[in-house]
């Protein structure tokens, strides 16, 4: 009898779709009202099932609404996106997603998430330039003999890096860019692909679910809870640090291990599959690190330098992004003489490698747009905020954070999660006598540890790169999560007793 195999990403990402599509038929369809500031009127517009009606953008209409932000919230452009209105939540008719929606989730998913499918695609084009010209190669065996002994260093950079990224303004999506070029310099260090996606992916979600200063999370999260963001961030800080140092021994532990006896390693069964895919990995054609294959890295390495500049400083999104790579890619081009036929198929054929990634992007969108449709999202929302009535202070906060856990599944998005739940779960912190940085502390908790599992997320996609399936994923993770689950309840249950 042959071996069961375990689902592929894209299966995975089906069976999910399919899951969510029944629960529309089975959970009630309801939603709140939203309120959406109007900067050229000035004014709000109040959206509900049966109607709109716009109103003056005044403190008194905020107050009236029982939404407690300060005006300056609106007008100053801290919220930008409709928030929910507490107490407004009614059953609507309902929309249960039948066959043909459950079919056309995956397409409509593809052409929503565009922006990152083309982003994804132009890094594999820009690779597949920089691998012809033997670039890659060459770094690498420079770096092997570079970090000959320790390195454990490369674990501590990148996870470090990227954590700071996550914490200062949301590294996440981006990262996409940085599994085919990190992965194959872990190998070359005789770790496994499974140290080079956790070192990336890791640090992503570790700095974004302990965020300080993220203005996608924490800072819009707080605007829409209504009190300053800096409420509660030396705790935030204290968290980044403990859980960030948890995850880099946690790997390092791992990689040595699996330096040590390559048998331990989770994918040992993959591992000549793997190399295979990486021919820069190959040591029998030693490269030569000339000035030309020198300037060529500082290029490609140039692209994300200015790619994470213009991201956090120049509120660039994916158009900005995937151009920048895309000039990289042709510049690049002209340094090594390409003519311009083999320009256009190199990037083509590279493009073509990460497809599959960009595919499994677009159907974990797809599922997005199920629950979206299927009108569910606010019915579990105003369920889960009655959960919590009645309880002490420790019960609570803790309860909060697992509370986010599972609605992380069906509003994915950090910054939709805190526009639309904020205004209805921070005012449950007025009620059991804690601050109200306590509920952005949960959400922010709460969405990240998920996301360290998350088929809906951006796992599945870092995984394809490598063709790591999630199960293997699951047994390396899953004690991390346990651990940092562990360290967040004990942090919450303190914070709301000293």
């Amino acid at each position: 009898m042959s071996k069961i195999k375990f689902p592929s990403a894209q299966t995975i990402l089906i069976l999910i779709a399919a899951m969510v599509a029944l629960l529309t038929w089975i959970i009630p369809s309801g939603k709140f009202d939203t309120l959406a500031y109007d900067k050229e009127a000035n004014t709000f517009t109040i959206k509900s099932e049966e109607s709109s009606k716009v109103i003056k953008a005044t403190q008194e209409s905020l107050n009236q609404l029982q939404i407690k932000i300060p005006l300056e919230k609106f007008t100053n452009g801290d919220i930008w996106k409709p928030i929910n209105i507490p107490n407004t939540y009614k059953e609507v008719k309902a929309n249960p997603q039948g066959m043909a929606a459950f079919i056309m989730s995956p397409i409509k998913g593809i052409i929503q998430a565009a922006d990152i499918i083309f982003l994804v695609l132009f890094i594999g084009g820009l690779i597949g330039i920089v691998n012809t010209t033997g670039a890659f190669e060459g770094g690498i065996s420079w770096l092997s003999v570079a970090l000959e002994g320790r390195e454990f260093l490369l674990i501590i950079m990148v996870t470090l890096l990227i954590a700071v990224g996550g914490t200062t303004f949301g590294l996440a999506e981006e990262t996409i860019a940085f599994f085919p070029i990190l992965i194959p310099i872990f190998i070359a260090a005789k770790y496994d692909a499974l140290v080079g996606v956790a070192a990336i992916f890791v640090g992503s979600a570790v700095g974004s679910m302990a965020s300080t200063i993220n203005p996608f999370s924490v800072i819009i999260a707080s605007d829409a809870a209504g009190i300053n963001w800096t409420t509660g961030i030396y705790g935030r800080f204290l968290m980044f640090g403990v859980c960030t140092t948890i995850c880099i021994i946690y790997i390092i532990r791992y990689a040595q291990k699996v330096k040590k006896d390559p048998s331990k390693s989770i994918i040992y069964d993959q591992k000549k599959e793997i190399e295979s895919m990486f021919p820069m990995l190959n040591t029998s054609n030693k490269v030569v690190l000339t000035s030309n294959l020198k300037l060529v890295l500082m290029v490609f390495s140039l692209c994300f330098i200015v790619m994470i500049y213009g991201v956090s400083m120049l509120d660039w999104w994916f158009a900005e992004m995937t151009a920048t790579f895309f000039v990289g890619a042709v510049i690049i081009g002209i340094i090594v003489n390409m003519n311009e036929t083999k320009l256009i198929d190199t990037f083509v054929k590279g493009a073509g490698e990460l497809l599959g990634v960009a595919i499994i992007i677009g159907i974990a969108r797809g599922v997005t747009i199920l629950m979206e449709d299927g009108l569910i999202s606010d019915t579990l929302l105003y369920y889960s905020s009655n959960v919590t009535e009645g309880m002490n202070k420790g019960l609570f906060v803790n309860v909060m954070t697992f509370i986010y856990a599972g609605l992380s599944f069906f509003i994915p998005s950090s910054s939709g999660m805190a526009v639309l739940t904020m205004p209805i779960m921070s005012p449950l912190a007025d009620g059991v006598g804690v601050g109200r940085e306590v509920v952005v502390n949960a959400y922010q908790y709460g969405l990240g540890l998920f996301y360290f599992i998350s088929p809906t997320g951006l796992i599945l996609a870092s995984l394809a790169i490598v063709k790591v399936g999630f199960n293997k994923w699951l047994k390396f993770i899953m004690p991390l999560v346990i651990i940092l689950t562990l360290v967040t309840m004990l942090f919450m249950t303190i914070s709301v007793y000293i």
